[in-house]
This record gives structure tokens, C-alpha cells and sequence, in this order.
């Protein structure tokens, strides 16, 4: 074989415990994502300008004590100007609104950028370096690179990375950098779930809109899914039993696991609970709506006995400018003022 030269590239490690014997550690980071951080991304990229393809902007989170966990909770864009030979980032507004944020969320850090595009060209890598420098940046923690893809018609995709120095000079290394990829999770509790689902559901309908379900609505829905999901299951143990579908020991075990859970309770029982639950919803719903109605009739009231009580001052301010208009050297100004209570006619009169 003939002689070839290698360049060799090494996985960026992974910030240790501090301890009494430090020891490197080669895992992995993983990153968590928040919907709400994603929401924020593709929003600013709706906003962008027609002839700019990419925006960027800062990640904030929570990271873990040894830095190989990080989750995302929140962002912020950052303006930028980028062209076929150079990028500019405004840095100034990067730490001003960076002060801001870690001002109003205190337990919240720097965790990396994103940027609305799958591409990772050598303006990726200033970025990048910029964001993992010490001082202001994530050092000695690797700043997380998020990148989202937002073009029409296709699925929303979004990736990961790390980066390691990569150069035959420090100057180049500057300038430079090796990205990794790192595995991540989307995350979200039944809450944001909700709001989720019923974002996707305005996707089938002309106008991308979708009214807010009301709590029976919620419920009924709620049902729906748990018997359509308790049919799967049924259909499953079916074609199991029938040796139509091959069996899972896990599978199995699991819903074993899930059916032990469930309270052993009559049907009578849960039905007389559930009914005694919604009466106590109506009667605290007709208590709530009387109070509503008892404010609101005392408020009129309020608002009849002050407006009943300003008609004497009214009338007495009248007299007076009548009187005034009975004046001699003033009779004229006085005449007009007094017109209003007819006092003011007899001044002229009497002139």
C-alpha cells in the first residue's frame, strides 16, 4: 500500500463531575426539546424577510450537574445579515436581550443557537464558535446547535449537534469545527398535549381555525379515545387467542401490569360516583353564576343611587350661572351661561 496521510478527529468529551479524582467521561449529550421553544422557532421563521433563507437565534435551558443532559425551554431571534461572503450577527443585542432573559428566569441558562435551516457550511461554524466561547458563551460546556427545517409542504425536522475544534492552526481551528450529531426528544406533559392536538386538528379545515372545545366536549372526546383504545387492545387479545397474530411477552406483561392498576369497583358503583360528581359541578356552577348575578345587580344599583344623587348639584350649578348673568358689566357673558337654567333670561330682561 502507498503511503497516505490522516487527519484524525476526536468526539468532543463531555464536561466531568467536579471531584477529588476527575475522570473523563465519553457520554453522550442528550437534549430535551419544549414545544414552546419550537412554536417560538417557527414563528420567527414565518416572520423572516422574503429574500433571507435562514434565521438564527439563542437557545436558553436547564442543563444538568455533570452537562450531559440539557433541556430546552426557551429562545429568542437574534438579527443577522448573511450573504455569499460574509455573516454578521448583532452582538450587542444578543447580550442585552441575553441579560433580560436570565434576569426574568434566573434558574434558566445558555444552552447554544438555532437556526432555520439543515445546512452546516463554515458560517455555521463562527456561529457556533461564537456561542462556545468562554466568558460569554457555554464554556466549558458545548453549546447545542438546533437546527429546524421550515420549508412549505414538507414535515417540520429538527436536529441536534455538538462541535470539536477541528484545524491545523489555532487560527484555522477559529475559524472552524467539526459538528456531531446528538440525539434528542420532543417533550411535552397532557396539558400542552391538548393544545397540541387541537392545533393539529385545524389542519384539515379550509381556514386554520379551530374553536375551543368546551369541558363536555373535552370529555366526551376523552372517551372516545379510551374506547376506541380499549378496542384495539380487545381486537389484539383476539387475534392472539385465535393464533392470528403473533404474541409479545412484553406486550403481554404490560397490559397485565396496566389491568392491575385499574380499581376493582362495581359498574353500579362508578356510575353513582360519576353522577354524584356532576351534580356537585352543577350546584357549584349555579352558586358561582348567582354570586356573578348578585355583583352585577349591586353594581347597577351603586351606579343608579351616584347618578340619582349628581341631578341636585346639576341644577344648583344652573342657578348660579343664572344669577351671574343678572350682573350688569357682565350681563352679556352671564345671559349665555344662564340660558341653560332660564335665569339667565330673566338677567337679560331685567337689563
Amino acid at each position: 500500500m502507498g503511503s497516505s496521510s490522516y487527519l484524525h478527529l476526536a468526539r468532543p468529551l463531555a464536561p466531568a463531575q467536579i471531584s477529588s479524582s476527575t475522570i473523563s467521561t465519553t457520554a453522550p449529550v442528550s437534549v430535551t426539546i419544549q414545544p414552546q421553544a419550537l412554536f417560538s422557532i417557527l414563528d420567527h421563521a414565518s416572520r423572516r424577510p422574503a429574500d433571507q433563507e435562514r434565521v438564527i437565534g439563542t437557545l436558553l435551558g436547564v442543563r444538568s450537574e455533570d452537562g450531559t443532559e440539557v433541556e430546552i425551554r426557551n429562545c429568542y431571534a437574534v438579527p443577522h445579515t448573511e450573504t455569499q461572503e460574509q455573516v454578521e450577527v448583532d452582538m450587542d443585542y444578543q447580550k442585552s436581550m441575553l441579560q433580560l432573559h436570565l434576569r426574568a428566569s434566573p434558574k434558566e441558562v445558555l444552552v447554544g443557537w438555532y437556526a432555520t435551516s439543515d445546512e452546516l457550511n463554515t458560517f455555521s461554524a463562527l456561529i457556533q464558535n461564537f456561542y462556545s466561547q468562554q466568558g460569554e458563551g457555554t464554556w466549558p460546556h458545548p453549546a447545542v446547535h438546533l437546527t429546524v427545517s421550515t420549508v412549505a409542504g414538507k414535515d417540520v425536522e429538527a436536529h441536534t449537534y455538538i462541535s470539536a475544534p477541528i484545524g491545523v492552526t489555532p487560527e484555522r481551528a477559529a475559524d472552524s469545527c467539526l459538528f456531531v450529531p446528538v440525539p434528542h426528544e420532543i417533550k411535552y406533559n397532557d396539558a400542552e398535549k391538548s393544545g397540541l392536538e387541537l392545533i393539529a386538528s385545524a389542519k384539515d379545515v379550509e381556514n386554520r381555525s379551530q374553536p375551543l372545545l368546551t369541558d363536555i366536549e373535552v370529555l366526551e372526546k376523552a372517551v372516545e379515545q379510551v374506547l376506541d383504545m380499549l378496542e384495539r387492545v380487545s381486537v389484539y387479545v383476539s387475534n392472539v387467542l385465535d393464533e392470528e397474530a403473533e404474541p409479545s411477552a412484553a406486550l403481554g406483561q404490560f397490559l397485565m401490569n396496566t389491568l392491575s392498576l385499574a380499581p376493582k369497583v362495581e359498574a353500579e358503583d362508578i356510575e353513582r360516583d360519576f353522577n354524584n360528581h356532576v351534580q356537585d359541578v352543577l350546584l357549584v356552577s349555579y352558586l358561582a353564576n348567582t354570586i356573578r348575578t348578585q355583583i352585577d345587580l349591586s353594581n347597577r344599583l351603586a351606579t343608579g343611587v351616584l347618578t340619582m344623587g349628581d341631578k341636585p348639584a346639576v341644577d344648583g350649578e344652573g342657578g348660579k350661572g343664572g344669577h351671574e348673568g343678572g350682573g350688569g358689566g357682565r350681563g352679556g357673558r352671564g345671559g349665555y351661561r344662564g340660558d341653560r337654567s332660564g335665569a339667565g333670561q330673566r338677567g337679560q330682561r331685567e337689563q
